[in-house]
């Protein structure tokens, strides 16, 4: 069993990444979690903060169930490395997920995520993760993450044009999807743009199936 944990509130954004991960490995038993300690939304480092002390309590609560893998579905990775020295089975960030996928992808990789908010967050963990050569540009498209939910289709507009602008721009062979939320906008997309959509809650499950 996979567990998928949603350090925000919000139920139905953990309805839709649990959605999106049981397409993606059908065969498996995958349980959706949601943080209701944590704030409704993470944008930036202080919801983050905020996030993570219930979150661990919702981390030990899927390890007691006997799962075989743990997912933070927040890209920022919230909590990540404390969830890792809590429990014994792999424990994968959307964001570390995404970031790997692309490197399959190509040598160069930009992000589009929400708020310009999130976006030294999400700078400071691929360096961390020790990728930062190959990042062409963590962007921001202005699109608050409770938008994705609430306004799926002005939402995506505003995501697919910055996801334009870092196909033009940026010198990249994918672009990086830095939302849980986002689960949905590379389908959306259709075809047309010569640079692959990574989601994180795809690439994260792909991982956890395969551990």
């Amino acid at each position: 069993m996979i567990t998928l944990i949603n350090p925000n509130s919000t139920v139905a954004m953990t309805e839709s990444m649990l959605r999106v991960a049981r397409q993606v490995a059908p065969g498996v038993l995958i349980q959706g979690l949601t943080n209701h300690g944590g704030p409704a939304a993470i944008q930036g480092a202080d919801d983050g903060a905020a996030a993570v002390p219930p979150m661990l309590e919702v981390v030990e609560q899927a390890a007691q169930t006997g799962t075989q893998a743990i997912i933070i579905g927040c890209f920022d990775d919230t909590g990540l490395d404390e969830a890792r020295a809590l429990v014994g089975c792999p424990v994968l960030g959307i964001g570390q997920a995404a970031y790997l996928t692309a490197l399959a992808v190509g040598a160069r990789f930009s992000v589009v995520t929400t708020l310009s908010v999130s976006v030294p967050v999400l700078q400071e963990n691929i360096q961390r993760y020790g990728l930062g050569a190959h990042l062409g540009r963590v962007r921001a498209s202005d699109v608050p993450v409770l938008a994705l939910e609430h306004d799926p289709e002005g939402a995506t507009q505003k995501v697919l044009d910055e996801v334009r602008r870092a196909e033009a721009e940026d010198g990249v062979q994918s672009v990086v999807l830095g939302c849980g939320g986002m689960v949905d906008i590379a389908a959306r997309a259709g075809q047309g743009s010569s640079v692959r959509m990574i989601d994180g809650v795809r690439a994260a499950v792909a991982m956890a199936a395969a551990l």
